[in-house]
């Protein structure tokens, strides 16, 4: 299943692009990055099926372990791609929130943009571990 991380404004060269760059590389199954500018611009068309996440401050506050076992399910259920969209600075749209198939959340607190986007490639590379049986996350 390709894990597809959309993302509004373009990261460039800085330390949350280097993070980014490093977990994209470490994630076994297929990654793809789209930038796309603050406003408009075209979302590629998704492989179908197809599950949408957006990281969203209304979403669900899931642990680790809960996110991989639905990136799991929708992998097992024959999802061809899971794409995990976060917005420009104002946010998603309540279309677009009723759209999804899984409102993310990182918390309560506010995250820069940048430093949520490597979070979540962080997020993705310890799902993918914890499917794999892989030693990276260490549950207690």
């Amino acid at each position: 299943m390709l894990l597809h991380v959309i993302a509004r404004g373009k990261i460039a060269r800085s330390p949350e692009e280097e993070l980014v760059a490093r977990y994209a590389k470490r994630i076994t199954w297929p990654v793809k990055l789209t930038e796309l500018p603050e406003t408009g611009g075209r979302i590629p068309d998704p492989q179908t099926p197809c599950k949408t996440v957006l990281l969203d401050e209304k979403g669900r506050n899931l642990t680790s372990e809960e996110l991989a076992e639905i990136i799991g399910r929708w992998r097992d259920d024959g999802m061809r791609e899971a794409r995990f969209v976060l917005g420009a600075a104002d946010g998603h749209s309540e279309e677009d929130r009723a759209g999804a198939d899984l409102l993310l959340a990182f918390g309560k607190a506010t995250w820069p943009h940048l430093l949520a986007r490597a979070m979540l490639m962080e997020q993705l590379y310890r799902a993918t571990t914890i499917l794999a049986g892989h030693p990276y996350h260490r549950a207690g």
